[in-house]
């Protein structure tokens, strides 16, 4: 973790323990561990009078490696803003390249340290330089909700578009973190609403992700594409529906969003709000023409989504609505092995009784019996077994529920099915 003695005790601040291992010959500049050196690690922890020390026994103020790249993003990122002051009169190139943030201004403004932002400007820090973990440092200050940083760097001529780094661009940043004055800054200042990329695909995604109404309202407000493609969700109202946010897809239903839009990794938002329980959204969607029996998405469909979440009330109504049982596709093949590898006894019974297939084929586990079985659902083996499940029935990822059972040592399992017939 800490390379060597020196950057241990630079990183605790211990001054006399340094001075002691420098007069024994330790090394000032030796590399390795998370801070890269010692002057890396005296920087970060906010110990001048260290860093001073370390300086005057000839470390290299613009060594690289470590985790903040360099001292003075070490420096930078931890708000202090004497040590940036010395670092900088000492020679540390302003504009240095490499770790988490990319450089010192980017780490500065993550942090929110207006201080030091201010500084390393005044120094020649490039505003507008790319890289790190944020892209850019108007992104870091966006993310962090620090106002006053992303003025200041607009002011200075940041380039309010700029693509790049976790977010795509500082308006999807400040949309993630629910800063609306930011995001009305950044609108004010030309901020292209529908910029792709990054996480969540686009600014309206972002907003979603934390449920912020006021900044969703103000994006649709000012021109954001309601059904645009991309991100982890697909699209805004899969996003939405995923979270549980009610009124923010009652809103954009009525901002004429795509109810049977496809795409993301829940394929729409029938089966996003399916897996996660969310009742209303799902009556909701329904009452709005979403296709019930659509298929695509991790799960195949709804139905298979609601068994595997075990959400009985929305099985119950999505049957009502006429979810086809015995639905083929998604990562269990069907809502019965779907209900049974998750050990939901109330709804195999449900869709049992609804004509489910108890032999269908298909899924991870080939079979509902198999998927009880590895999953150590006693009562579900039996009731399985009674209604008449293939006990012998071969596929899937362990072969038959003998193996499956006997795979995870599932002793009162292996006894039932061999009483029952299986062959060994």
């Amino acid at each position: 973790m800490f390379g060597n003695a020196l950057q241990a005790a630079s990183v605790g601040g211990h001054e006399k323990i340094v001075q002691l291992l420098l007069d024994k010959g330790a090394e000032v500049n030796a590399q390795g561990g998370s801070f890269g050196n010692a002057l890396q690690a005296a920087s970060l922890g906010g110990y001048e009078k260290i860093v001073q020390l370390l300086l005057n026994k000839g470390a290299e103020i613009n060594a690289q490696g470590g985790e903040y790249g360099n001292a003075l993003q070490a420096a930078s990122e931890g708000g202090h803003e004497k040590i940036v002051q010395l670092l900088l009169d000492k020679g540390a190139e302003v504009n240095a390249q490499g770790g988490i943030f990319g450089n010192a201004l980017q780490a500065a403004s993550v942090g929110g340290h207006e201080k030091i932002v201010q500084l390393l400007l005044d120094k020649g820090a490039e505003v507008n330089a790319q890289g790190g973990r944020f892209g850019n440092a108007l992104q870091a200050a966006s993310v962090g909700g620090h106002e006053k940083i992303v003025q200041l760097l607009l002011d200075k001529g940041a380039e309010v578009n700029a693509q790049g780094g976790r977010f795509g661009n500082a308006l999807q940043a400040a949309s993630e973190g629910g800063h609306e004055k930011i995001v009305q800054l950044l609108l004010d200042k030309g901020a292209e609403i529908n910029a792709q990329g990054g996480e969540y695909g686009n600014a309206l995604q972002a907003a979603l992700e934390g449920g912020y109404e006021k900044i969703v309202q103000l994006l649709l407000d000012k021109g954001a594409e309601v059904n645009a493609q991309g991100g982890e969700y697909g699209n805004a109202l899969q996003a939405a529906s995923l979270q549980g946010h009610e009124k923010i897809v009652q809103l954009l239903l009525d901002k004429s969003a795509e109810i049977n839009a496809q795409g993301g990794e829940y394929s729409n938002a029938l089966q996003a709000a399916s897996l996660r329980g969310y009742e209303k959204i799902v009556q909701l969607l329904l009452d709005k023409s979403a296709e019930i029996n659509a298929q695509g998405g991790i799960f195949g469909n709804a139905l298979q989504a609601a068994s595997v979440g075990g959400h009985e009330k929305i099985v119950q109504l999505l049957l009502d609505k006429g979810a086809e049982v015995n639905a083929q596709g998604g990562r269990f093949g069907n809502a019965l092995q779907a209900a049974s590898e998750g050990g939901h006894k109330k709804i195999v019974q449900l869709l049992l009784d609804k004509g489910a297939e108890i032999n269908a084929q298909g899924g991870r586990f080939g079979n509902v019996l198999q998927a009880a079985s590895l999953r150590g659902h006693e009562k579900i083996v039996q009731l399985l077994l009674d209604k008449s499940a293939e006990i012998n029935a071969q596929g899937g990822e362990f072969g038959n529920a003998l193996q499956a059972a006997s795979e995870r040592g599932r002793k009162k399992i292996v006894q039932l099915l061999l009483d029952k017939g299986a062959e060994v």
